[in-house]
């Protein structure tokens, strides 16, 4: 598959932009289990151009980790023109608009997804980023902004008139939210439709390896890209790769190998971020990598109250000797 000059494998699995998640510490880990692209956390447009220090660090891109778009929102067209052109000089290989985040004060904002609500605009801001930047561009939206106005089909060929290189579509609406299940037969619809020729991603509800090849088959995209459930388990692309491939399913590892790969994700974390940031930034994944876990209740609690490295290092250290037989099965929705 190609995304303007970027080559990527057939049937390629992308990680979903995720703010507070897809930081370098955590691209590393999923690029290590076979991510083929990777976007970085939510970029605010306004914040950018202000040179708000927090946000500029989002720019950051490793070498190991490549290929990484950076994902822009804002409302203001001039503002996103603009920070798409700083933006493209952190160099990554693309730049992304998101159009798709359901968050109340962005959406209602009329930033992310709140742009279904104005397409003209939408395709307007679409075209003079693509006009102001030599990297590919790329879209990431939603099939509408509620179930009366599911116009996903339409918008994606105003989208793909711009110049966009690749549509990712997430088979919810705003109003959804992540609630219920995707709808993938408008994804499907898009992808089928003979005035389309630029990549469809599809997104949304890819749980497991069978899910996601019965989607891949049934409603013929270029490539899958996966959100939630990598989150306390990255190896979820090495199981659907392999499926993809093999047609079977992997063994899940068990927990001694979840221990390793959070203890090398917190390591990553501290390095980024500092000890006391990192271990806070990495307690959702610590909560869920080991969920279902059987009597867990009070490992869990001194696990997320732990202030140090060595504090959680010893807590993963009795989870792997008091759990070393047992698989979690961690599953969310995307």
């Amino acid at each position: 598959m190609k995304i303007g000059n970027l080559e990527l494998r057939e049937n390629p699995l992308l990680l979903a932009p995720m703010e507070d998640v897809t930081d370098p510490s955590f691209r590393l880990l999923c690029k290590k289990y076979g991510a083929d692209l990777m976007y970085t956390e939510f970029v605010s447009a306004d914040a950018l151009i202000r040179s708000i220090e927090s946000t500029q660090r989002k720019l950051k891109i490793f070498d190991e980790e490549r290929p990484v778009g950076i994902q822009l929102y804002g409302k203001d067209i001039d503002a996103m023109v603009e920070a798409a052109k700083i933006a493209e000089e952190a160099n990554p290989e693309l730049i992304d608009i998101n159009f798709g985040c359901p968050v109340k004060k962005i959406a209602t904002k009329g930033a992310g997804s709140g742009m279904l609500k104005d397409i003209p605009k939408m395709v307007e801001m679409t075209r003079k980023i693509v006009e102001a930047v030599k990297l590919p561009v790329t879209v990431k939206t939603r099939l509408g902004w509620d179930e009366s106005s599911k116009i996903i089909v339409e918008v994606a060929e105003k989208l793909q008139d711009t110049g966009i290189k690749a549509l990712t579509i997430h088979g919810r609406t705003r109003a959804q939210m992540y609630n219920g299940d995707a709808d993938w037969t408008l994804i499907g619809e898009v992808k089928n439709n003979p005035r389309m020729h630029i990549p469809i991603i599809g997104n949304g509800d890819l749980t497991n390896p069978k899910k996601a090849k019965l989607y891949l088959d049934r409603y013929g995209v270029d490539a899958l890209m996966i959100g939630r459930p990598s989150i306390g388990r990255p190896w979820i692309f090495k199981e659907v790769r392999h499926y993809l491939d093999t047609g079977e399913l992997l063994e899940l590892p068990k927990i001694p190998e979840h221990v390793e790969m959070i203890r090398e994700h917190l390591n990553n974390s501290i390095d980024w971020l500092g000890e006391r940031r990192g271990i806070l930034h990495m307690r959702r994944h610590l909560a869920i990598t080991f969920k279902g876990l059987r009597d867990f209740r009070d490992l869990k609690i001194k696990m997320l109250r732990a202030n140090t490295a060595d504090e959680v290092n010893q807590c993963l250290d009795e989870i792997k000797e008091t759990y070393a037989d047992c698989v979690s099965i961690v599953e969310t929705m995307d």
